[in-house]
C-alpha cells in the first residue's frame, strides 16, 4: 500500500475515535486502536525497502504551477519516527484506557489523541515543507486541546494556552524559513531542498532564515529561552505527558533540526547557535529537575536537559554526534515514555504525586517501583542500559571537537556536570518514592495497578534492557537507516558495542555517576542554596506578560480610534499617500507610447453624469433616500461602461449586484435614526477632506492613465486561446471562473457563506431602532404590503426565475452563469419577501438558506475532486459533445455542477441576510415567535 495511507487511516481513527465513545471503556479502545495498528503494519510491510537504503515517495499535484503537492516520503529517519508514534501511541492508548476516569469523555480523549499522533505523521512523512507546516501547526492545536483535556482545572487552560501562545509563534517564524528557502532553491519539495545545502549555506539570507529556523525548532522542543512552557503543559492527563514527552511535539522540534541538518549545519553559525542553546538547556533543565517536588515536573525538566542534549548533539557538526543524537531520540523516547507512565500509575493509586508524601512505596508496589527505578537508571545513564550508550557517546564526541578552540575543554566538563545533575534526580525519583520512609498522608492507599495497565511500562523497560545489552542486535539496523538519512552520505565507522575499554569516555560516565550520588546525598545543601532565590512561577510570569501586551494595545487603540469615521479615513488616505509619493517622484513621463481610444460625445456624457452623480451621493449624505438613488446611478454607469469596452458578463454581475445592493441599503437605512448628527465643521470638510480626497483622487488618476498609456503583456490571449479546446465553452470569463481559476472562485463562494452565515448570527437578536415616522414626522403607511406591489412581485417572479434559468443554461457559451443566475434568483424572492411579509412566504414557501449554503459548497467542492478519481488536478473540468435526435449537437461539461454550487451558494447567502433582515420588524418577530 501507498505510504499515504499510514496518515490517511488514522485520520479515520479520528472520527472512529469520537464514535466508539458511546460505547464501553474496552471496546472504545479497541476500536481507537484499529487505525494506529493498521498504520503500523503498514508501515512495517516497507521496512524490507526502508532498510534498503531506499526512500518510497508518493504525490499528489494539487497547484503545479506554484509546486504545490500533496507529497510524502519515507526514509530512514521518517519510519523511525513513524515507528516511535505509531508504536508508543498504541501503548498509550492501552495505558490511558485504565488511567482516565469514568467521569472522563473517552471517546472525546482517543480523538484528540489521534489528531496529535495523525499530526506528528505528517511532521515526519510530509515531502513538501507547507504541507510540513501545516501539519506542524496541526500538533499545537491538537496538544492544545490535550492539555486542556480537563478544561475545568485553571492551570490546565492556563498551560494549554500557554503552549499554544510559544509554539505557534514559533511555527510563524519557521513558515518565514521556509518561504525563504523555497525562495532561493526554486522548489518547495523538501528532498530536492536537502540536495542544495550549499546554495542556502551561500545565501545572504542565510543568516536570518537559520534564525527564523531554529525559533520554531526550539520553542517546540522547549529549549532555553522558551522551556517554560512545557512544565505547565504537566496539567495534561499522564497519557497526555507520556506522549508528548517521548514521541510527539517536543520530538518535532529535534526531529526539524535533524531533518534539515545537510542543508543548513556545517557553518559556524549553526554550531555556536544551537550547541549553545544544546548546552545551557541541557544544564538548566539537570538543575531545575533536581528541585521539583512534583513528580511529572521533575520528569518534564528532565526532558528539557535531555531534548538540550540532543539538540548540543546536532551542533557539534561532526558526524558522529549526529548518530548519537539520533540514538538518544530511539533511547529518551523510550525510557521517558515508561518514566511518564509509572508517574502516572502512582498518582493513580496513590492519589498524589508530590514526592515529599510519596515515601517507601516499594513495599505496596513493588513491581512498578523495580519498574520505574530501572527507567530511571537508564534516564541517569547506568551500564547495562539504553541510556548509557548514548551518553557516553555524547562525552566522545564533546572530546572529537574543537570548534572553540582553547575554551573546546568547556563542552566536556559541562557535559559532565550535566550528567552528575541526571544522576542525582535520577536518584532522588527513586529514592523519595519508592524508600525514604513512610508515605506521608497520602489521599489513598497505594496498591499495584490493574494488570493490563502495567503492561506498556513492562514493554517499554524490558526494550530499556535489551537495547542496552544487545544494541547492535535490537536497534543496530535502525539507528544505521536513520543516521543515513540525516546526513545524507556514507555512514562513518561506529560501534554499538557496550564495552570500548578503559577510555576517556568511560571516565566521565563514572564520574558523573559518582559526582551525582554525592550531589544527592549533600542535597539538602543544595535545596538551602536554592532557598535563598525567590521561584518564579512561569505560569504567572506569561500571565502577566500577555496582560501587559494587552493593556498597551488598548492604550494604543484608545489613542487612534475615536469613533470617527472620518478620522480614520484621513489617516489611512495620508498613509497610503505617503507611501507613494517616493515613487511617484520617480515617474517623469505621465503619458505613454500606448494609441488611446477617442473621447466621444457618449463616452463624455457618462462620465460627466458618473462624476456628478458621485459629487451628489456626497452632498446629499444626510437626504438618505436621495443619496441612495444618486449612488444607484453610480452602479448603472459603471455597468453601462463595462459593456461599452465588451464586458457583457461583468456588465451582467454589475447590474445584478447593484440591485441587491440597493435592497440591502434600502432594509438597512429604515433600521437607521432618522436624522443624522453633523460630524464636522463646513471649514474642515472643505479645507481638510476636499484637499486630500482631491490630492489623493488625482494621484489615483495619474497612475491610472500612466499605466494605460503604455504597452503591457497580458495573458488574456492564453484564456482565449484554450477556452474552448481547455474548458470547452466559448464564454471566456466564466470559464476563467469555473475552470482555470475554479479554485480560486471556490475560496470565494466559501468566504461568501462564511459572511453571510457570520451576519445572520449578528442579525439574529439584534436589538434595532424602530422608526415609526420618517424624518419630517410622517406616519408610516398603514399598508405594509400595497397591492399593486404584491401583483407586480407576483406576476415578475415566473419571468424572473425563467431569465435565471436561462443566465445560468447559457454561461458556458454567453454572457451568464452561476453567480449572475444566483443573484437573479435571489431578487426574484427578494421581491416577494418585500411585497408580500415574511409571514406570507413562510407560510407558502420554506426554505432553509443555510442548507443552501452547505450544498452549494459541497456540490462544488465534489465537483472538484471528479478529477482527482480519473488522476487529474482537482477541479479539472471534463467536457464532452453529444448528438440527440431533434435537438442536435450538444455540449456537457462538469463545470455546470460546480457553477450550479456557485448559484446555490449565491442564493442562499444572498438571502440569509436580505431575508432576515427584512424580517427584523416587531410585529413579525414576534409572530414568527410564536
Amino acid at each position: 500500500m501507498n505510504i499515504i495511507w499510514i496518515v490517511l487511516i488514522p485520520i479515520l481513527g479520528v472520527f472512529v475515535a469520537l464514535y466508539s465513545g458511546r460505547f464501553s471503556r474496552n471496546l472504545c479502545t479497541s476500536l481507537t486502536a484499529l487505525a494506529p495498528a493498521a498504520a503500523l503494519l503498514i508501515l512495517l510491510s516497507h521496512a524490507p525497502t526502508v532498510f534498503q537504503g531506499q526512500a518510497l515517495t508518493y504525490s499528489l499535484e494539487w497547484v503545479p504551477l506554484l509546486g504545490l503537492d500533496f507529497a510524502f516520503h519515507l526514509d530512514g529517519l521518517g519510519f523511525l519516527f513513524s515507528l516511535l508514534i505509531l508504536g508508543i501511541g498504541l501503548l498509550i492508548i492501552l495505558y490511558a484506557r485504565y488511567y482516565l476516569s469514568d467521569r472522563d469523555n473517552m471517546g472525546r480523549f482517543y480523538g484528540y489523541l489521534i489528531l496529535f499522533m495523525v499530526a506528528m505523521l505528517g511532521v515526519v512523512l510530509s515531502n513538501n515543507i507547507l504541507q510540513l507546516w501545516l501539519f506542524w501547526e496541526l500538533t499545537s492545536i491538537s496538544s492544545f486541546l490535550l492539555i486542556g483535556f480537563w478544561s475545568h482545572k485553571t492551570e490546565a487552560r492556563k498551560g494549554a494556552r500557554m503552549a499554544l501562545t510559544v509554539t505557534g509563534a514559533g511555527g510563524l517564524a519557521l513558515l518565514g524559513a521556509l518561504l525563504m528557502m523555497a525562495d532561493i532553491t526554486g522548489t518547495y519539495q523538501l528532498d530536492e531542498i536537502l540536495q542544495q545545502g550549499d546554495q542556502l549555506r551561500a545565501s545572504p539570507w542565510y543568516n536570518t532564515m537559520l534564525v527564523l529556523f531554529l525559533l520554531g525548532a526550539f520553542t517546540k522542543s522547549a529549549q532555553f529561552p522558551f522551556h517554560f512552557w512545557l512544565p505547565h503543559a504537566m496539567a495534561a492527563p499522564t497519557p497526555v505527558s507520556a506522549y508528548l514527552h517521548s514521541a510527539t511535539m517536543v520530538k518535532a522540534g529535534v526531529f526539524l533540526m535533524a531533518r534539515f541538518y545537510p542543508a543548513l549545519s556545517g557553518t559556524e553559525q549553526w554550531f555556536v547557535v544551537v550547541s549553545l542553546v544544546g548546552m545551557v538547556t541541557m544544564l538548566a533543565g539537570a538543575y531545575m529537575a533536581l528541585f521539583k517536588h512534583d513528580l511529572k515536573g521533575l520528569l518534564a525538566y528532565s526532558t528539557i536537559s535531555h531534548l538540550g542534549l540532543i539538540t548540543l548533539l546536532l551542533g557539534l557538526g561532526t558526524d558522529l554526534a549526529a548518530i548519537a543524537a539520533v540514538f538518544h531520540i530511539i533511547n529518551h523516547a523510550v525510557f521517558k515514555a515508561s518514566l511518564f507512565m509509572a508517574a502516572g500509575i502512582i498518582d493513580h493509586e496513590s492519589g498524589t504525586r508530590d514526592m515529599r508524601k510519596l515515601n517507601g512505596l516499594w513495599k505496596y508496589m513493588p513491581f512498578t517501583a523495580t519498574l520505574a527505578m530501572v527507567a530511571a537508571a537508564s534516564m541517569a545513564g547506568v551500564p547495562l542500559l539504553n541510556g548509557f550508550l548514548s551518553k557516553e557517546m555524547l562525552f566522545a564526541e564533546t572530546l572529537n571537537q574543537e570548534t572553540l578552540g582553547a575554551l573546546s575543554w568547556w563542552i566536556p566538563l559541562l557535559s559532565t556536570v550535566a550528567g552528575a545533575l541526571a544522576v542525582a534526580y535520577s536518584l532522588r525519583f527513586m529514592h523519595d518514592v519508592f524508600f525514604n520512609g513512610e508515605p506521608i498522608d497520602l489521599p489513598k492507599t497505594p496498591h499495584e495497578p490493574p494488570r493490563y495497565m502495567r503492561v506498556p511500562v513492562e514493554v517499554l523497560v524490558v526494550l530499556c534492557v535489551l537495547v542496552g545489552i544487545f544494541p547492535q542486535f535490537i536497534v543496530g539496523d535502525l539507528l544505521a537507516i536513520a543516521s543515513q538519512s540525516v546526513l545524507q552520505d556514507a555512514l562513518p565507522n561506529y560501534s554499538l558495542a557496550i564495552w570500548h575499554g578503559f577510555n576517556l569516555p568511560l571516565l566521565m560516565s563514572a564520574l558523573a555517576i559518582l559526582g551525582g550520588g554525592t550531589l544527592y546525598y549533600n542535597r539538602k545543601h543544595l535545596f538551602n542554596f536554592q532557598g535563598q532565590f525567590q521561584d518564579q512561577d512561569a505560569k504567572h510570569v506569561f500571565e502577566g506578560a500577555i496582560q501587559w501586551l494587552i493593556n498597551k494595545a488598548t492604550s494604543l487603540n484608545e489613542r487612534l480610534e475615536n469613533g470617527s469615521l472620518q478620522r480614520y479615513m484621513f489617516l489611512f488616505i495620508l498613509f497610503a499617500l505617503l507611501l507613494i509619493a517616493r515613487p511617484m517622484m520617480s515617474l517623469h513621463d505621465t503619458v505613454g507610447s500606448a494609441e488611446t481610444l477617442p473621447v466621444n460625445w457618449v463616452v463624455g456624457f457618462c462620465a460627466a453624469l458618473l462624476v456628478a452623480a458621485t459629487i451628489l451621493t456626497v452632498w446629499l449624505i444626510h437626504k438618505r433616500l436621495l443619496a441612495l438613488i444618486a449612488l444607484s446611478v453610480v452602479g448603472l454607469i459603471v455597468s453601462i461602461t463595462f459593456t461599452y469596452f465588451s464586458a457583457p458578463d461583468l456588465a451582467l454581475t454589475q447590474l445584478s449586484v447593484e440591485v441587491v445592493t440597493i435592497i440591502l441599503f434600502l432594509l438597512a437605512l429604515f433600521f437607521l435614526p432618522q436624522q443624522s448628527p453633523v460630524i464636522d465643521s463646513p471649514l474642515r470638510i472643505i479645507v481638510r477632506d476636499l484637499s486630500l480626497a482631491a490630492l489623493f483622487g488625482s494621484v489615483i488618476g495619474t497612475i491610472c492613465y500612466a499605466m494605460i498609456t503604455r504597452p503591457h503583456d497580458t495573458i488574456s490571449n492564453y484564456f482565449l486561446e484554450n477556452s474552448i479546446p481547455g474548458g470547452g465553452g466559448s464564454n471566456v470569463v466564466n470559464v476563467i471562473l469555473v475552470d482555470f481559476r475554479g479554485f480560486d472562485t471556490l475560496g470565494e463562494i466559501t468566504v461568501l457563506g462564511i459572511a453571510a452565515l457570520g451576519i445572520y448570527k449578528l442579525l439574529a437578536r439584534i436589538p434595532l431602532f424602530m422608526p415609526g415616522t420618517d424624518s419630517s414626522g410622517r406616519p408610516w403607511a398603514t399598508d405594509k404590503h400595497p397591492m399593486l406591489l404584491a401583483l407586480v412581485s407576483q406576476s415578475l417572479m415566473p419571468l424572473a426565475l425563467l431569465v435565471s434559468a436561462y443566465i445560468f443554461l447559457r454561461g458556458h457559451n454567453m454572457p451568464g452563469g452561476g453567480f449572475i443566475a444566483g443573484l437573479i434568483t435571489a431578487v426574484a424572492l427578494v421581491q416577494q419577501y418585500v411585497a408580500h411579509g415574511v409571514i406570507w412566504m413562510k407560510e407558502r414557501l420554506t426554505l432553509n438558506y443555510e442548507r443552501f449554503i452547505s450544498s452549494g459548497l459541497f456540490i462544488a467542492t465534489v465537483s472538484g475532486l471528479g478529477g482527482w478519481a480519473f488522476g487529474h488536478p482537482f477541479l479539472k473540468t471534463w467536457f464532452d459533445y453529444f448528438h440527440l435526435p431533434l435537438i442536435g449537437k450538444f455540449e456537457l461539461a462538469s463545470a455546470m455542477i460546480f457553477d450550479l454550487g456557485v448559484y446555490l451558494t449565491v442564493i442562499g447567502a444572498t438571502l440569509l441576510i436580505l431575508a432576515n433582515l427584512g424580517k427584523l420588524t416587531t410585529t413579525e418577530r414576534l409572530m414568527g415567535e410564536e
